[in-house]
């Protein structure tokens, strides 16, 4: 590998003292010489941090250029963001402040509370005291503000470490990729992660989201290093990025621990076991089971036992996620008493949350313009991305040979039981729902790519009729949405809507199966003939 010549480091240096030096002035808090020398400071750094990144995947241009893009657009929209919310959003002291949501404006403001009192940052992790629920990124950022900004607030400093944990994870997903597979799926899967909708979102703000997807991202790159390219130094990202993890959220160290696993065993050609691995993946998820019992087991769980406290913690959070749902919304209210069953309650809920952000809500929102315009956006990324996560599975079974099908399948099913559980987890919420599902952005994109790169070449007929179904449901819940603000346009009653919408997705399902055998057996009679 060759050594990153000064003159990159020489330019890289300089744009981050201009960009420094352009926040410090943009943001006026307190002394604009302590500003300047930390927006200065932690710009250069990022810089730094993105070029060895970039040199370390391969320093390909392409990916050179998507960094700087997963940088700039997520810090360059959090800056935005400060100052539309105040006047285009809503009279909150949320949004008056600058803040995207209430969780990064509340663990924001109480990482200053801790700045300015005596406590040790340590403090970030006492339940009894912290807002955040595991207290990593609030330790993070009071570590940040207590070494670089102790004269004002800056949340800016924040939204730059997001930035750039945002862009260091399409790095470490592109190189991880590349290695893996080949550089056409890691581009266009890098592609998707960098101009996500929900992840730029997310990306501009003071959340943890950016930081579990480079961390995830981190992990896969290791394990991909110490297994296909057979670099003990793998060894070393796979301990960062799950120390970090147990950090920021123990929980998806769990998880990430189990896809990467299940990944390493299915891809071994002769099935060695690995001991030492196997031990070390095992004392980290125990350690993370442990950490995650502890950070739950307050309230009505205090002193409960482990299993106990995570199905009780998961049962209660959706059991409270419907009675929200239901008292918040007057559809949903008529819907459960006057159209369904009982029995038929949970179902609805789920399907509903693997919905959310719904377009057509989003579209016939009676809210601001800034607001309408990020619900329209975040609602038309998952709704462009959810047709080829399901067609994917079409790409996975006539695309790969058996040998290499099992990989992707499991990858498949991973990917859907995690949108499973954000959907039941926070259902019909149209914020923690798509911001739980982002955690694992990265596998799914890897999916996406792969959909998409199958259909370019095969002109498969089953991404439109997947597309299709997803446009009718969408045309006819529009109505139902439209009606209620336009008293001109006729409502079809919530049962016939529900029964057109399945019989239309069922004729296109059954009517796409029949004509792909009717084809196949024209084919095969004109080729006995």
């Amino acid at each position: 590998m060759k050594k990153i010549r000064w003159k990159d480091w020489t330019v890289t240096l300089l744009v981050g003292l201009a960009a420094g030096t352009l926040l410090s002035s943009m943001d006026a808090q307190g002394s604009w010489w302590n500003g300047w020398l930390a927006f200065c400071l932690l710009c250069m750094f990022s810089g730094g941090v993105l070029l060895a990144a970039w040199h370390l995947a391969g320093s390909q241009r392409g990916l050179g250029l998507l960094l700087l893009l997963a940088f700039g657009l997520r810090l360059g929209l959090g800056v935005s963001l400060s100052f539309v919310l105040p006047s285009g959003g809503y009279d909150t002291p949320v949004q008056k402040a600058g803040y995207n949501s209430v969780d990064a404006y509340d663990r924001d403001m109480q990482a200053w509370e801790l700045v300015i009192s005596d406590r040790s940052i340590l403090t970030a992790f006492d339940k009894t005291y912290a807002i955040d629920q595991y207290g990593g990124l609030e330790a993070l950022s009071a570590l940040v503000y207590r070494t670089l900004s102790p004269d004002a607030h800056r949340p800016w400093l924040i939204l730059v470490l997001s930035a750039l944990a945002s862009a260091l994870g399409v790095g470490f997903l592109w190189k991880a990729l590349r290695s893996a597979w080949e550089e056409k799926i890691a581009t266009l899967a890098a592609a998707g992660l960098t101009f996500y909708p929900e992840g730029l979102w997310w990306g501009a703000s003071q959340m943890r989201e950016p930081f579990l997807l480079m961390f995830i991202a981190l992990v896969f790159w290791g394990v991909v290093s110490w297994q296909v390219e057979h670099e003990s130094k793998g060894w070393i990202w796979i301990a960062s990025g799950i120390s970090g993890m147990l950090f920021f959220s123990p929980g998806i160290a769990i998880y990430t621990i189990l896809i990467l696993t299940g990944w390493v065993l299915l891809r071994m050609k002769h099935l060695k076991i690995p001991w030492k691995g196997l031990a070390g993946a095992v004392g980290v998820l125990i350690l993370a089971l442990l950490l995650l019992w502890a950070a739950l087991r307050r309230g009505t769980f205090a002193g409960a036992p482990l299993v106990e406290t995570l199905s009780g913690w998961f049962r209660y959070s959706m059991a409270w996620d419907v009675y929200q749902l239901e008292r918040d919304s007057g559809m949903i209210q008529y819907i459960f008493r006057n159209v369904l069953s009982p029995q038929l309650k949970l179902p609805f809920y789920f399907v509903y949350g693997l919905l959310q952000p719904v377009l057509p809500a989003a579209i016939f929102d009676r809210s601001t313009w800034l607001w309408q315009t990020v619900g329209i956006l975040r609602s038309l990324g998952w709704y462009l991305l959810l047709p080829l996560l399901v067609f994917s599975l079409v790409s996975i079974m006539r695309s790969e040979p058996k040998g290499q099908r099992a990989v992707w399948l499991w990858l498949f099913v991973v990917n859907w039981v995690w949108i499973a559980i954000s959907a039941l987890r926070a259902g019909g919420d149209q914020w923690d729902n798509p911001r739980y599902r982002l955690i694992f952005l990265g596998f799914q994109v890897l999916l996406a790519a792969k959909a998409w790169l199958y259909y370019r070449t095969s002109r498969d007929p089953w991404l439109p009729r997947i597309v299709l179904v997803e446009l009718v449901f969408t045309l006819l819940f529009s109505d139902w949405y439209a009606a209620r603000i336009f008293p001109f346009i006729p409502a079809l009653p919530f049962k016939v809507m529900l029964v057109a919408i399945f019989g239309l997705a069922s004729l296109i399902v059954v009517g796409g199966w029949w004509w792909d055998r009717w084809e196949s057996h024209k084919l095969n009679k004109s080729g006995v003939n």
